[in-house]
């Protein structure tokens, strides 16, 4: 069952302002010129004479024959019923012209040729105030509809960002997990130390990534902390770079490149040959830049270094956090990997 909300309420004040506005300011206007009160009233009265047909119609399409019937498509019935009450309002109005001067309502025949010559005059004025009373309540519904459409996208668009992070936070933990457990067996104290690193890590990602945006300071110390833990698992033949410029007062979707990273240990380290991963965020007025270029040492055909859920989740991310505002560069050969993303806040 529709309910009468406040919008609604506001709806029917303004047309009912602009409707009065229409009735009286050229009695106002009178008024101002002639000065005459009485004269403002006639004006007044002679105004509502000619447009309450219209006005009546107009609340008629608005409200009842333009949603159940025109925007139905049950578009018969709606000329119908238009034409029936054109017929009655006109009818009724004659008689009420002309009930005082005719005995036992005996309508002579001369008047109801002025009633039907009024009646198709007013046709074309009523027609245009149907069109407006449909117009203005299109509008207003596909104004509703556009309303509906975005709150269920932005639903949609929130339930599928929950998910995709859900997603990043046990994948996380278990590289970490992994790195420690393989750390106690070489180094217990450095373990003892990583699994208090590890608790600063989880803490940020559990209680600061179920924000929309994240402050990028925390993000990149985030970052660092991770890529010192992953560094735990290289050997002396592996080189890790990085490099981290940004600002104050700037926000960026959190775990948003932990992917990436991750990626570049898991494709770009060898145990037996050279190895190499560069990494860098570089945030300068409203653009951020993500670097990342390691060694691509793929496991086998089907485990291509840049392949996997995790670069698929980042670019989905994207795509739901900053659509069309930013640029995703990607090259591969045999010997090196490298991503590039631009961010325009």
């Amino acid at each position: 069952m529709n309910t009468i909300n406040k919008k609604d309420i506001v709806i029917l004040a303004i047309q009912l302002a602009v409707w009065g506005a229409l009735i009286l300011l050229p009695s106002i206007a009178s008024f101002i010129i002639t000065g005459i009160w009485n004269d403002s009233l006639t004006t007044a009265a002679m105004m509502w004479g000619m447009l309450r047909q219209p006005i009546i119609l107009y609340f008629l399409n608005f409200y009842i024959f333009g949603p159940y019937l025109f925007f139905k498509r049950r578009f018969m019935s709606f000329v119908m019923a238009n034409v029936v009450t054109l017929l009655a309002l006109n009818y009724g109005f004659f008689l009420m012209r002309n009930a005082s001067r005719a005995h036992d309502f005996e309508v002579p025949k001369h008047a109801l040729i002025g009633f039907y010559a009024s009646m198709f005059s007013y046709l074309i004025i009523n027609v245009v105030f149907i069109a407006t009373a449909l117009g203005i309540r299109h509008f207003l519904n596909m104004r509703k509809i556009k309303k509906q459409l975005e709150e269920e996208r932005q639903k949609n668009t929130e339930a599928e960002l929950a998910w995709l992070k859900s997603q990043i936070n046990p994948h996380f933990l278990f590289n970490t997990l992994n790195n420690i457990s393989s750390l106690t067996q070489i180094d217990p104290d450095a373990a003892q130390d990583s699994i208090a690193q590890l608790s600063d890590l989880l803490r940020y990602a559990i209680y600061e990534t179920n924000k929309e945006q994240v402050p990028i300071q925390g993000e990149v110390e985030f970052m660092a902390n991770y890529i010192d833990l992953m560094k735990l698992r290289c050997n002396e033949k592996t080189t890790v770079n990085t490099y981290f410029h940004t600002q104050q007062n700037v926000t960026v979707a959190p775990l948003l490149f932990i992917s990436l990273i991750e990626n570049a240990f898991k494709h770009g380290v060898s145990s037996s040959k050279d190895s190499f991963i560069n990494i860098s965020l570089v945030q300068e007025n409203d653009t951020i830049t993500f670097v990342c270029e390691n060694s691509n040492y793929p496991k086998d055909d089907s485990d291509r270094s840049g392949s996997g859920i995790g670069l698929e989740n980042t670019r989905r991310r994207l795509d739901l956090m900053y659509p069309e505002r930013y640029e995703w560069e990607q090259n591969q050969d045999e010997k090196t990997y490298f991503v590039k993303i631009i961010i325009r806040r």
